[in-house]
């Protein structure tokens, strides 16, 4: 089984406008993300899929890969639908969000190794334990999944709603927005219409579910930063100048 990671970046970020191309700690943003995603042992290939010249030239100038793609996509996932063409022999495409510069190797292996298990597969993604203070997060979006750790729903809302205290059985879970799909899959599913759901919660992944698709979650206790506004680009800095201490 080949698997690819492919790493979508936009330069028109509505909240954070040139987005991957923030400096942090000396390196733009989609550097650290893309040097950080190339540390998996899984995938064969690390890529940056964008539709600007400026983030592709960043990324070559590091000595990475990048694909130029159409700039009218509507999300993500059709941009990672286009050039998951550029590599026709993969059969597993990993998608790296492009604001996550704390992404974990072992976890984007973690996602193949989950397709090596089960040769059913078609979609995995990733949760974390949620922290008391991201409750009433609305950025903060949680999952709940059943027995085998598939997802049931992802929501911006608490869920499950704690009219019991909650145990290490019922605990909270975040979403971490890294996914991995099987390539026939994952054109299928660009290829789906939005649903109802989708559009309630403005949750792209919640059109599996209403299909009765599957979604496996990977749980993580690896720290996430996921970087949508200034604010955290001050906690990243701060982070990184931690480190560096």
């Amino acid at each position: 089984m080949k698997f690819i990671c492919i790493i979508p970046s936009r330069f028109a970020s509505t909240r954070l406008p040139g987005k991957p191309l923030i400096d942090i700690a000396g390196k733009p943003m989609v550097q650290r993300v893309y040097e950080q995603a190339a540390k998996a042992k899984k995938p064969v290939v690390t890529t940056v899929a964008t539709d600007d010249p400026r983030i592709y030239d960043v990324v070559t100038s590091f000595g990475g890969q990048a694909v130029m793609t159409r700039a009218d996509h509507k999300n993500g996932t059709d941009r990672l639908a286009e050039a998951m063409g550029h590599y026709a022999d993969a059969d597993v495409i990993v998608n790296v969000q492009g604001d996550e510069p704390l992404i974990a190797p072992d976890v984007i292996d973690a996602l193949c190794e989950s397709f090596e298990a089960d040769s059913e597969l078609q979609m995995a993604t990733v949760a974390v334990p949620l922290n008391e203070e991201e409750y009433d997060d609305k950025g903060a979006v949680k999952v709940v999944m059943n027995c085998r750790d598939e997802a049931l729903y992802f929501s911006r809302s608490l869920i499950p709603f704690p009219r019991h205290a909650f145990t290490e059985k019922s605990r909270p879970y975040k979403h971490i927005g890294i996914y991995a799909y099987k390539r026939d899959f994952l054109a299928e599913y660009a290829a789906m219409a939005a649903s109802p759901l989708e559009e309630t919660e403005s949750l792209e992944q919640l059109r599996v579910l209403e299909n009765g698709y599957k979604i496996k979650v990977i749980k993580t206790n690896h720290t996430f930063i996921g970087i949508d506004t200034a604010e955290d680009v001050v906690r990243i800095r701060a982070y990184f100048a931690k480190e560096n201490e």
